[in-house]
């Protein structure tokens, strides 16, 4: 027979496994993967004539940092672009540029972000998109009006984006199935302790 010391150490494994499952849960919970156009994907809008524009599609979703953007798309490219150069289709200065046919880019922060087609006349014809990342945390205030209102030239005033996995100072706020998880792993981890 185990004595109680082994019996309350094995007890302690099983709790920090189901906290490390709970956690581990409550992470991919937080996060959608959104493939850019739906099913047709990233291609020139001139070319299919009853394609959505992008920009129904993006107002359609609700984007928040951790969700990941998948364009599909052949002999065409990705370019991140600031708001002016989305505006006026200027493709020679993008702050990142993509062309591998498969483009997986991970949201991390909030705010507007502008994407256009790098092959000539493609944004003209609007293969363009903005989408906005939504604000996770009630610490952070909307502007009180547009940059079209106070006549802001409308650039969003970042300039280089981090795409990849958030640093691990970000400020990523959990989501409401994650504080659910982790209340459900404080009530086990209570249970085990007066078991």
């Amino acid at each position: 027979m185990a004595s109680p010391s082994v019996t309350k150490l094995f007890n302690y494994g099983i709790l920090l496994s189901t906290v490390l499952i709970i956690t581990l849960v409550a992470v991919s919970v937080s996060s959608f993967q959104f493939q850019v156009g739906g099913d047709r994907g990233w291609i020139n809008p001139a070319v299919n004539e009853t394609a959505e524009d992008y920009n129904k599609w993006a107002e359609k979703n609700r984007f928040h940092v951790g969700d990941v953007l998948y364009f599909e798309y052949q002999n065409d490219s990705v370019l991140v672009v600031n708001y002016t150069d989305y505006r006026d289709c200027i493709v020679s200065n993008p702050i990142s540029k993509f062309e591998d046919g498969n483009t997986v880019l991970r949201i991390d922060r909030y705010g507007f972000f502008y994407f256009i087609s790098g092959q000539p006349g493609h944004c003209d014809a609007g293969q363009k998109l903005v989408i906005r990342v939504m604000v996770q945390s009630a610490e952070v205030q909307t502007p009180a009006s547009s940059p079209k209102e106070n006549g802001d030239s409308g650039d969003d005033g970042w300039d280089s984006f981090n795409w990849g996995p958030p640093s691990m100072n970000s400020t990523i706020k959990l989501s409401v199935a994650s504080y659910f998880l982790t209340i459900l792993g404080g009530v086990l981890v209570i249970f085990y302790v007066f078991m």
